[in-house]
């Protein structure tokens, strides 16, 4: 299965190609098709599976479907709130973001 099967925007799939990503993990393959359906999902995977793509993937895919094209700050309301325990964790969700 490829990321492409999962049913990502192609500036996704420009992302993960461009970060190295060949294949999703188990995690991912299990996960990114519930969050772009917009249900909940409680994972749990070791260190280093892809946790964070799993669920940071379909968030942005779902964020891009209704993109405001409009420069105004005012426009842009906030879309997602992440919250993660420690602040290493935050750093780490943040640059997977950014990343794609």
């Amino acid at each position: 299965m490829s990321f492409a099967d999962l049913g990502l925007i192609p500036e996704l799939l420009q992302a993960v190609t461009d970060a190295g990503y060949t294949e999703p993990t188990p995690i991912q393959r299990q996960a990114i098709p519930i969050v772009i359906a917009g249900k909940d999902v409680m994972g749990g995977a070791q260190t280093g599976t892809g946790k964070t793509a799993g669920f940071t993937l379909p968030l942005l895919h779902r964020i891009a479907r209704h993109a405001n094209s409009s420069t105004s700050p005012a426009r842009h309301q906030t879309r997602a709130l992440i919250l993660a325990p420690t602040r290493e964790l935050a750093m780490q969700v943040f640059e997977s973001v950014k990343t794609y």
